[in-house]
């Protein structure tokens, strides 16, 4: 059998073969390839010239860049661009050389809930008005374990006392105020007037880091919910017309909207502790449907059941050791 079959046919390639069969000698004192002689390469007074412009008085709080077009301007070409940068991380002189802010690190906020009034999460979206750049601000409280709006109002602008007192509509409706508000940063959220109310109220305030949407996620979803909507027209006439939508759509989320994370109750009975008993009746209705026809049925059928703690940024699953997602 020859060389080339009978490599082809245990997977072995064919230079390795001749390779193991003719290994090359090795030499008594190889020279590593950083050290050997690079005839393009820079001399030391270059490499000196480029260090002394960097450092100098008139260039010094300048970028790598910035210096390099500068000096050849002047008529100083020393080497490429590549070069200087090369020569500048080798003496840790690259990055930002202009004095900067630093920002000190943000505080993830770590919340969880598990039963209702605990955390609530709050937003305000903006609605299309009748035209281009007009708009009717609509201010949303939900509670993340239950998923139901404790509090909205739908206004011109957003304003701090505006959203002060629909929390405290939302609080006395409710008949108990949170143990923690959560929003983003906006305005109206970090405002005097709400901030003094949640202090007397008791209620801690939490928010989100700035840029990240992901630290505000079931206000983020409701809207989702409330713009996806098959009536949602994109955009109202009047401020009634919005209104009008407004108040249809809430009281059909809380009192008749089946929603998924909560074992597709509604939301005005996760709240208020119905479940219990609808999934009851669910578990009779599906009995009486399994003894009807048990054939169709690989096991016997159970309801949804009710969902565990609510997060906002769950800290086990952050600070999971995991290090393989295929595994």
């Amino acid at each position: 059998m020859s060389v080339v079959r009978a490599c082809l046919l245990t997977g072995y390639p064919k230079a390795s073969f001749y390779r193991h069969c003719s290994p090359p000698e090795p030499k008594p004192d190889p020279i590593p390839q950083a050290d050997r002689y690079q005839p393009a390469a820079l001399g030391d007074r270059e490499r000196a010239a480029i260090i002394e412009a960097l450092g100098s008085e008139e260039y010094a709080d300048f970028s790598v860049c910035q210096v390099f077009y500068r000096a050849w301007d002047d008529g100083n070409y020393i080497c490429s661009r590549s070069s200087w940068y090369r020569v500048a991380r080798e003496h840790q002189l690259t990055g930002d050389r202009r004095r900067q802010a630093t920002a000190s690190p943000k505080k993830i906020p770590e919340l969880t809930a598990t039963a209702p009034n605990q955390v609530w999460s709050w937003d305000i979206t903006k609605l299309h008005g009748p035209r281009r750049g007009e708009y009717f601000h609509l201010y949303v409280i939900t509670d993340i374990y239950s998923r139901f709006v404790t509090g909205w109002r739908l206004e011109a602008w957003e304003d701090g006392e505006l959203a002060k007192q629909m929390v405290a509509d939302a609080v006395e409706g409710n008949g108990k105020a949170p143990q923690y508000l959560h929003s983003d940063n906006g305005a109206a959220m970090i405002s005097q007037p709400l901030s003094v109310l949640l202090a007397k109220l008791g209620v801690d305030k939490s928010f989100s880091r700035p840029g990240v949407s992901n630290d505000n996620p079931y206000s983020e979803a409701f809207f989702k919910t409330f713009k996806y909507d098959l009536r949602f027209p994109g955009s109202f006439e009047t401020y009634d017309q919005a209104l009008a939508f407004c108040n249809w759509f809430f009281y059909e989320y809380n009192n008749n909207h089946r929603h998924s994370a909560i074992g597709w109750h509604t939301p005005a009975n996760m709240h208020h502790r119905r479940t219990t008993q609808i999934t009851t009746a669910r578990r009779q209705c599906l009995d009486k449907a399994w003894r009807k026809n048990p054939h169709r049925y690989a096991h016997r059928p159970k309801p949804p059941g009710l969902p565990g703690p609510a997060h906002i940024n769950n800290p086990i699953n952050r600070k999971s050791t995991n290090l393989s997602h295929t595994g």
